[in-house]
């Protein structure tokens, strides 16, 4: 048994097997079609396994990426049969999210600091922002950390509401003013009461529609400006979460945050749902930022810290 297999619990990787398993079952499906026939990787095989990872949303970029290398390799070996392809596939695809992703961790921990550790959640309605959060808080709980929940999205009464059942659900304070109320003064009031309570971890969710870029950005802006007249180093993450089912979409939802602030972090949510888990190598290799955590059930316990080893392995099981 590997080191990793070690570390990572039997019941963790049995969810993320059962997950992923669609995602597996429709690419490994549409890969069995691609080499039928074919003894060795040629032109066309190369030109069939790249319509099945795009297919997939692995992403274009990533995808001519892949195919790449997988063409220096067979220059290189000269004669590559189709049974290799599958190993080759898996080596390129670790190595891809080696470049951005550390991998190794498998629970949920935060940096110990003086002052309370600020994560900003951001992304769209409906990708699971909200109950990411209240997970989130759930397992920083079990590992023994002290969590203060902050409703700065005050443009949606049931935000506020939602994140007061996952308050009232693990168990930890939550601060919150009335719908309509300035973000930011949500978002002071939440770290001051974190610094009084000598918490260790502060999540402040944020408004998922706003209606252009411009406005989005200034809003986060101000909430980042005013959070660091309590910690000047506020927030320490900024983590998007993005809907793994929405494919293509999720590139486009992570293209318009990035651009609209600095995310340092991930969170792929509703993969087990989906045959298109494909989203997570591409999503991680075009805009080089970690993906932390992936969402693979609706359980409390089924949001997991992404490892990049166990992905690829449950993904090429």
């Amino acid at each position: 048994m590997s080191f990793f297999k070690k570390i990572f619990s039997k019941e963790k990787k049995e969810t993320l097997d059962k997950g992923l398993e669609k995602t597996k079952t429709n690419f490994f499906d549409k890969l069995t079609k691609a080499v039928a026939g074919k003894a060795t990787v040629d032109e066309d095989v190369l030109d069939n396994l790249e319509e099945v990872l795009v297919a997939s949303d692995v992403g274009v970029n990533t995808t001519l990426k892949i195919i790449k290398r997988i063409e220096a390799r067979v220059a290189i070996d000269k004669y590559v049969g189709t049974e290799a392809l599958n190993a080759i596939l898996r080596e390129e695809i670790a190595g891809l999210l080696s470049e951005t992703n550390l991998g190794n961790e498998t629970e949920f921990n935060v940096p110990k600091s003086n002052t309370p550790y600020v994560i900003m959640v951001v992304g769209v309605n409906g990708v699971g922002k909200t109950t990411t959060i209240g997970k989130l808080a759930s397992q920083f709980k079990k590992q023994g950390l002290n969590v203060v929940l902050g409703a700065a999205d005050t443009f949606r009464a049931a935000a506020i509401d939602q994140l007061q059942i996952w308050a009232d659900r693990t168990d930890v304070p939550i601060v919150r003013q009335e719908m309509g109320s300035d973000p930011a003064s949500v978002a002071f009031d939440t770290l001051t009461s974190a610094v009084k309570q000598n918490a260790d971890v502060v999540i402040i969710d944020t408004a998922g529609r706003l209606h252009n870029k411009v406005n989005l950005m200034n809003e986060l802006t101000k909430i980042k400006r005013v959070m660091q007249k309590v910690i000047t180093d506020a927030p320490h993450e900024v983590l998007l979460v993005l809907d793994g089912s929405t494919g293509q979409n999720a590139f486009e939802q992570a293209k318009h945050f990035t651009l609209a602030t600095e995310v340092t972090s991930l969170a792929v949510t509703k993969l087990d749902g989906t045959a298109k888990g494909g989203v997570v190598i591409g999503i991680s290799d075009q805009f080089k930022i970690p993906v932390k955590y992936i969402g693979v059930g609706e359980g409390i316990d089924d949001l997991q810290v992404f490892n990049k080893h166990e992905f690829v392995d449950s993904f090429f099981k």
